[in-house]
């Protein structure tokens, strides 16, 4: 019997990848340039199964009935690069790969956090360049973290693990907003309080740190009105998804003062950085590094692998999410 064709539209993680190659017919996209439209809508006939990544989007010029592939295995949690509506039309299953990058995402988020509140990447630049002639007592000066209160917008897996690290690595105080309130216990374990508005959490927040999925709904949630609102010596950080920022609006209240500092994994329209971010100290700026271990994202290739499994064994897949 011939294996199943699978695309993979970027190359994956060895230990990921053997595991693939293994069991199925693979063909990799070394180029490291997106596909376009029109190579993905080719590749949706000649292949039975198609792995993306967050850079891919599956529109439903492409996502349509009666093409060979009939599963969608994503290299990533998130999804909206992917219209699951066009997708169940078709008749085609979409999975993603959950929880397993949890805990590297709230890495980055407290490396954000510590970067943007110790001018770390400024200061570093500053020795690099020259700058730097010995030490000073008033010289890159920061603020401490301990007792001060982290805002969480969004309070599911990944932030409720940037909570714990955050509370007991730092000290900090931890407030969160989010459309469910999490149960009673779960606040207990982490101290969390539950605070009713995106708005008075913005006000408090000492760090105001994003961890919503993306989509029209949470489109431009922090923006020009929403960060008037913030503390003066307050910093966002995004480790969730780049629309979630209006970065025109957040680059002119980084220049104006009008909140302290900033750290972002994730842009609005990656791999591009709105320009007027490029040119401010008071901004770190990461390369989506979220999930970027070896071991998450083997993790993250097996567990794509895994539901590629299940579907072509006619078993429930593990993350169906069309």
């Amino acid at each position: 019997m011939s294996r199943p064709k699978i695309l993979l539209t970027r190359p994956w993680p060895e230990g990921a990848f053997a595991y693939l190659r293994d069991r199925y017919e693979v063909t990799v996209n070394e180029t490291g340039v997106p596909l376009t439209q029109a190579q993905l809508i080719a590749a949706m006939d000649d292949y039975d199964a198609l792995c993306p990544t967050v850079t891919d989007r599956l529109t439903d010029q492409i996502l349509k009935p009666g093409t060979r592939v009939r599963m969608i295995a994503n290299f990533g949690a998130g999804f909206e690069h992917i219209d699951l509506e066009a997708a169940k039309a078709a008749g085609i299953r979409v999975s993603n790969t959950p929880d397993v990058l949890t805990e590297a995402t709230a890495e980055i988020a407290l490396l954000l956090m510590l970067m943007t509140s110790r001018r770390a990447s400024e200061a570093e630049r500053g020795l690099r360049d020259g700058r730097w002639n010995g030490w000073k007592p008033t010289q890159f000066l920061g603020q401490g973290l301990s007792g001060k209160t982290l805002g969480l917008v969004g309070f599911g897996r990944i932030g409720q693990a940037t909570a714990h690290k955050a509370k007991t690595a730092l000290g900090m105080q931890i407030a969160y907003h989010s459309r469910h309130r999490v149960a009673p216990e779960i606040e207990a374990q982490l101290g969390a309080r539950y605070v009713g508005s995106l708005e008075a959490l913005a006000a408090e927040a000492d760090v105001l740190s994003l961890h919503t999925p993306g989509g029209e709904a949470t489109r431009h949630l922090v923006d020009a009105n929403l960060l008037r609102r913030m503390k003066p010596t307050a910093i966002v950080i995004n480790t969730a998804r780049g629309s979630v920022v209006h970065e025109a609006d957040l680059a002119a209240a980084l220049k104006a003062g009008t909140i302290w500092a900033a750290g972002l994994d994730v842009y609005e329209r990656e791999p591009q950085v709105h320009p007027d971010l490029l040119a401010l100290d008071n901004v770190v700026l990461l390369p989506h590094l979220g999930s970027a271990t070896r071991e998450t994202r083997d993790e993250m290739g097996l567990r794509a692998a895994y539901n590629l499994d299940r579907f072509f064994a006619g078993e429930p897949l593990i993350d169906p999410i069309a």
